[in-house]
Formats: C-alpha cells, structure tokens, sequence
C-alpha cells in the first residue's frame, strides 16, 4: 500500500477536521501519515480563543476533536510557526502535500474618519483578551460607561454581552483571572449594538439573540422606529425559520417595558449606518450614524438624518480576515488563500504542485463547525482525486522532523504535553466548581505542556 505523508498547518477545528476526514477516505488506498502543526501550545483554534467564554453549548465540540485528536492517527506538534520554525521548503521535503488550516483571527477593516482613534477597537482584540489569547494584552481599558459596537453578526452580540455582563456570572466559566479583574472593575452600563440593516436582515443566529436576553441585571432596549418599516420584505424573510425566530424574540422585547431599573443595559439599533467615530483630543467621543431606508430590491440606502450617539469606546466587529502565509498565493482583497474547491492556485488560476487549504483561509470567515466539516470533505476530495499533483519527499524518516526541529531548538509540544497543560487548567478551576481555568501566559504553557521545572 501506498504512503501519504501530510502536513496540517492549523489545528483549530478546520485542521483537525479535515485530518480525520482524510485518514478516513484514504483507508484501503494509502497508509496515511499526518503531522499536524499549530503555532500556539494549545489545540482547537477559534473553539478555544474565539468563542464566549459563557458558550458552553458551543464548545462541547471540543469533544469531538479531542477524540480525534486521541485516536492515535495524528501526530500533533504545538508552538511550531509555519515560516519561521518550518518553512515550506522544509516540508516539501519530507511530505506529499500540506494542508493549509490557519483561519483568520484578525479584525477586518472599517474604513470611516475616526476609527483609529483612542478608545477605538476590533472586536478579535477585545474577543483575544477575554478568551485568554496567549498574545494578548493582560489588561484592558473598560474605563467608558457607554460603548458602540459595529455589527449584526455573533461576535458582535458576544461582545456585547460579555461587556454588559456582571463578572461574577462570568466565574462559572473558564475566564483566566486577570480576564475575571478587569470585567469586575468595569464602568460600562450602556452598550449599542449597530447595524445598518433592519431587525430580519441580521446575521446572527437565534441562539446568540436568545442569550443577550437572559443576561441578569441587563435590560434589551429596542426602539420601535425601528420595526415594521418594510412590511412585505419583512413578512418574506419570516419564510425562513431562523429570522422567525428571531422575529418573535425581538417582539418580545418591543413589548416590554424596560423600567431602567437594571444597572445595565444593551441597545440595539437597527437601519444605522456607522458614519464616523466623533473625537475629542483625540479620544473616542461618539459614533455618528446615518439613518437608513429599505429600499424595493431588499437592501437599504442612506437619508439625510444623521444621529450622534454618545460613547467612549468603539468595537468594530465587521469580520475577521486572514494573515497570509511565507511562499503561499494570498488574495489581499478577501483575506483568503486562493483555490479551486480547496485546491491552491496561483495569479493564473494554476494548480499549485502539493498545496491545499481548508476553513477560513480557504472560504473566508463564513459558516459554523457543520461548514467547516463539509467544507474538509471538498478538499479532502481534491487531494484523492488528483494524486499528480502531489510533491514526492526525499526524506522519509518520521522521526527527522522531530530532529529538524530540535536542531532549530523550537520548544514544541506535542499531544502528550496537550494533556498535561489540559489537566492542569482542570486542576485550577477544580477548587472553584469550574470546568478549568485558562494558563494565558505562552512561558507557562510551554513549561507545563513540556514538564519543565
């Protein structure tokens, strides 16, 4: 039987995916050989560092990688950086092809007057800190009674709630302990959510919508010039079960009668497009809006109403946008790597000899974990389909990278040192009747993953 060596750069939930599906597929045909790299000490990617830390629903799928990850198939080493630590030279040598899973962490641009102002953020900054993100910041300024966040999507919403949320009902979950101090010496009360599009053109998911409003002492504002200003088009999207859903919470909340009485609140506009971010001596002092219009195609265009809403801080959650990659075709415009169902391809719309891509680099930040299967299974497709294109490696002892790297002196780690770093976030949050809590500090990882005194 044939071997097919592969390297699997990225081992979020897009790396590991697609991993199993290709041990799988290829059974019977070849013997498959995967190592899989991941520049941070931990596994699983934006399951780990770009999910609300209150998610607990969504992070189960943790368990479904882990098996993976336990099933003895794949080799895992952890802090090796694609481009510096191995380059694609070196793994040319020593593979049939490599697969590119990296993601996109990155807040995409927001290009209005303002936005770089103090007290102006992406959201994956602020989603980084929260989630205890080995690169960022320890602390972070929640020193504005009012903040703006620019979006309709679930890392919006996320945001959102996690800035109006009390920290002690963020203790139950795996927040690091600096995470738990700065949300405890918070002074946010007001957080504005903004979209530009009306209440049944949102993107976020009912699930995300439902839990904004079961925050304790957070009231939802709503306002009802917001509803009912394209009738039809909103009847046609109830079609979908999803924005009925949606429909029928936000109806919910126009109903109510907010008293003001909680100490904290959230304000959802809709038809409000971001314009500016107003300063003063060079500080965030308020977002600028255009009110908007549905117009008869389904989309909305400006008025001439402008409205200022008072705020100190900014959040821009937009999207998020891929980083490129040493040696790899990138597409600067959407944040991707460019490719053919998965297939890399070069500025001529050529196959590029043994490289492949899937989740995020490969479609852009869209979709959720059932995407992201799917989404394996079409490149794991492509690599079976077509094995001319494949590199054919020169070094064949499994063991030399292993050597490679130890000759470089990366301090990688590997599965073995996952579970060590895994039980010992387990074992801090233990005494506190929490599942773990998160090592932030990348030294610590490393010390502990390793066994290092």
């Amino acid at each position: 039987m044939s071997r097919l060596r592969v390297a699997v750069i990225g081992a979020g939930p897009a790396g590991i995916y697609a991993s199993d599906i290709l041990t799988k597929e290829a059974e019977g045909a070849y013997e498959v050989s995967i190592d899989l790299f991941e520049r941070l000490p931990a596994p699983y990617g934006l399951v780990r560092y770009g999910v609300a830390p209150d998610h607990p629903r969504i992070k189960g799928v943790v368990n479904a990688l882990r098996d993976v990850l336990d099933s003895g198939r794949i080799r895992v080493f952890g802090n090796v950086n694609f481009g510096t630590d191995l380059t694609l030279d070196d793994l040319r040598e020593r593979y049939h092809l490599v697969i590119f899973a990296t993601g996109a962490f990155y807040d995409a641009d927001l290009d209005i007057p303002g936005i770089d102002a103090e007290g102006s953020f992406g959201a994956a900054d602020f989603v980084n800190w929260y989630d205890g993100y080995p690169e960022a910041p320890r602390e972070w300024p929640l020193d504005a009674s009012s903040v703006a966040v620019i979006g309709n999507g679930n890392v919006a919403l996320d945001v959102a709630r996690v800035l109006a949320k009390h920290a002690d009902d963020m203790l139950p979950t795996e927040i690091p302990a600096n995470v738990y101090e700065g949300l405890k010496g918070t002074q946010v009360t007001d957080v504005h959510v903004f979209g530009r599009r009306g209440p049944l053109q949102v993107k976020f998911t009912p699930l995300e919508l439902r839990e904004l409003g079961e925050v304790p002492g957070v009231d939802i504002v709503v306002a009802e010039e917001d509803f009912d200003r394209d009738p039809e088009a909103d009847e046609a999207a109830k079609k979908n079960k999803q924005i009925l859903v949606i429909s029928r919470i936000l109806g919910k909340w126009r109903d109510a009668q907010v008293t003001n009485e909680a100490p904290r609140r959230i304000h959802l506009h809709f038809y409000a497009r971001p314009d500016e971010v107003v300063t003063e001596n060079g500080r965030v002092s308020a977002l600028r809006v255009v009110r908007t219009e549905p117009t008869a195609d389904g989309g909305v265009r400006d008025t001439d109403e402008t409205r200022d809403i008072p705020v100190g801080q900014v959040y821009r959650a937009v999207g998020y946008f891929g980083s490129p990659l040493d040696d790899v075709p990138f597409d600067e415009q959407r944040g991707v790597v460019p490719n053919d169902a998965g297939a890399v391809i070069d500025g001529n719309h050529e196959r590029v000899p043994g490289l492949f891509a899937t989740g995020w680099i490969k479609r852009g930040p869209v979709g959720l974990i059932g995407a992201t299967k799917s989404d394996a299974r079409e490149t794991v497709e492509q690599i079976l389909g077509d094995p001319s294109g494949w590199w054919q490696p020169t070094v064949l002892d499994d063991d030399e990278i292993v050597a490679l790297l130890e000759e470089r002196q990366v301090r990688f780690t590997n599965l073995d040192g996952w579970h060590r770093l895994d039980a010992h976030e387990q074992s801090l949050g233990e005494p506190e009747g929490r599942e773990r809590v998160k090592v932030v500090c990348r030294d610590d990882m490393l010390r502990i993953s390793r066994d290092e005194a």
